[in-house]
């Protein structure tokens, strides 16, 4: 089983906001997941988003692949 962290899309049509999820690689988008790890808003952009860095970089031990644009949020935020 392979495991990523990446987004899950929430909030309503023409406004998403997005969840910073631990998932299955093989579950939908917006599936079933392990963990919430935090949120981001692509309106207000890098600087509101949240992110669990202990939680984040404990599931990278763990071997979880995070997607592209989780890695940029996570570098943004010195995770």
């Amino acid at each position: 089983m392979a495991v990523k962290i990446r987004l899950f899309r929430a909030g309503g049509r023409k406004n998403p906001f997005y969840r910073i999820v631990v998932a299955n690689s093989e579950s939908p988008r917006d599936g079933k997941f392990i963990e919430i790890l935090g949120h981001y808003d692509p309106a207000k952009g890098t600087e509101a988003a949240k992110l669990n860095i202990e939680g984040y970089k404990e599931w990278l031990k763990k071997g979880a692949k995070p997607t592209e644009i989780v890695e940029q949020i996570a570098k943004k935020l010195n995770a």
